[in-house]
């Protein structure tokens, strides 16, 4: 076993893992560069109700703020999060705000059920507070062993077949399509478009997309060093001549983000508005809307966070000899400690995000990696326009190449025994099919008690399995997402 180098190697053990300093910071970055657009998708998604005219809250002025405003709270949220992720579990993997759940606190909690950007931030706070007094106690931890090995098992290709799809859409290689729900992009559109501008955008993202895999995967087959870096700086410079990249006028100006964020994002949770009684409705009702609020808020948290765990953690070799991810209970209680924060900073749920994988990809095994990322996304505040340079197109051939290490894996799964295999398959098509890692998981689930109870083998039916499996029926009869 190679000795420490350093203080940082001590306290880090990158050379115990196989890595290094240059290894552990070239992780880091490619990590940041693949997460980037959280910072700017989260305030957009945040601030869209408020710009929906016939919503009762819609306000244009509040609707600049409050983008403003969670920008800084994201990066912030993100920062907190990732930098846990660092010095506390010292794992490399990123938290931000998760893309699914922030949808959810804008259209379900705010847009559809009225309650204002500062109300829908006490709940996923108060999911935030649960998840850290559960994660104290061992209950998260005791959940995540509860998993059938069948499930850990399928979770990393699931995971990689989800951030595949996530890849190949973000790079505009896959597009919706409405009598088969997804189909590839028209590479021949041209041909037929009366308005060459409205069709080439689409077909040169998609173009340079599939560009960027082949040079990521060439690099990484000659071995090269940082080659998922050099892929996407050498796809965003390919992109300029294509009209991908876009270069304009960059403005590092925060003061007007920063004044925002202090009046309405800072500390700004509306705990009376959430509890208020509405008209028709009862203290019973009311309370109980909270309930279901942050049961939801917290099965899909856990469950994303659980799932992404794992599966990075496999990828990354840093499993024990059962499975588990190691320093799993820090890892959460990072997750947890930074939800509740990223709430009180004006963002939404803050999780372990899939993306993490990329930087694993890279070479990342140790805190080191996320403490990079982490001092980027606090860098961000000031330096986001040069990162808004860097087109989808150029980062999602990293995404797509992770899918295909990770879904490697599937080698694993043991399909001999169908009461292991199906729960083993639902978890790996549920994820890129829903969009959600936390729906492959609970599918998985169900479909393991359902079986093994079918089947009568009710002794491998664990009694905490069995409880989270009927706590995501009840969240799917009770309440959308």
């Amino acid at each position: 076993m190679s000795k420490p180098k350093n203080a940082l190697d001590s306290f880090f053990g990158y050379t115990e893992r196989g890595s290094s300093i240059k290894t552990e910071l070239l992780a880091g970055l490619t990590t940041y560069i693949a997460l980037a657009y959280i910072l700017i998708l989260n305030p957009l998604y945040l601030s869209d109700p408020y710009a929906i005219e016939g919503w009762v809250h819609a306000d244009p002025v509040m609707h600049d703020k409050i983008y403003n405003g969670v920008f800084i709270g994201t990066c912030l949220g993100a920062f907190i999060g990732t930098f846990l992720c660092a010095v506390y579990a010292k794992v490399p993997y990123a938290q931000a705000p998760g893309m699914g759940l922030n949808a959810f606190f804008a259209y379900t909690v705010c847009l559809s059920m009225g309650y204002t950007y500062h109300q829908a931030l006490v709940v996923v706070f108060i999911s935030g507070i649960l998840f850290i007094v559960i994660s104290a106690v061992g209950i998260r931890e005791a959940i995540v062993k509860a998993i059938p090995d069948s499930i850990k098992t399928a979770i990393t290709p699931g995971i990689g077949l989800f951030i595949t799809i996530l890849g190949l859409k973000s790079g505009g290689v896959v597009v919706g399509n409405d009598a088969t729900l997804v189909a590839l992009v028209d590479f021949a559109s041209w041909r037929n478009a009366e308005d060459l501008s409205a069709v080439m955008p689409g077909i040169m993202n998609g173009i340079l997309c599939v560009i960027g895999l082949a040079i990521i995967g060439f690099l990484v087959a000659k071995n090269i060093n940082g080659a998922v870096v050099i892929g996407i700086v050498l796809t965003t410079i390919i992109g300029i001549p294509m009209g991908v990249t876009q270069i304009g006028n960059l403005n590092f100006s925060i003061v007007q983000p920063v004044k925002d964020f202090f009046e309405v994002s800072f500390l700004k949770l509306d705990f009376a508005g959430m509890f208020a009684v509405q008209d028709g409705k009862t203290v019973v009702d009311t309370i109980m809307t909270v309930v279901l609020l942050v049961i939801s808020f917290s099965l899909v948290n856990m469950f994303d966070s659980i799932g992404t765990l794992l599966g990075a953690a496999k990828q990354a070799g840093m499993v024990d000899e059962n499975g588990n991810a190691i320093r799993m209970k820090e890892a959460l209680m990072a997750d947890a400690i930074s939800t509740a924060a990223g709430a009180l900073v004006g963002t939404s749920t803050v999780t372990t995000t899939v993306e993490s994988a990329s930087g694993i990809a890279a070479g990342g095994r140790t805190g080191l990696t996320s403490l990079t990322t982490a001092l980027l996304f606090l860098a961000s505040i000031v330096l986001a326009p040069i990162v808004s340079i860097i087109p989808a197109a150029a980062t999602a051939p990293v995404l797509v190449y992770v899918g295909v290490l990770m879904l490697s894996n599937v080698k694993d799964v043991d399909f001999g025994d169908m009461t292991n295999a199906i729960p083993a398959f639902c978890t790996i098509v549920f994820m890129p099919f829903t969009y959600s890692i936390a729906n492959g998981v609970a599918f998985g689930l169900i479909t393991h008690c359902l079986l093994k109870a079918l089947t009568g083998k009710f002794k491998e039916i664990k009694p905490l399995c069995l409880i989270v499996a009927l706590m995501f029926l009840a969240r799917y009869a009770f309440m959308s997402m």
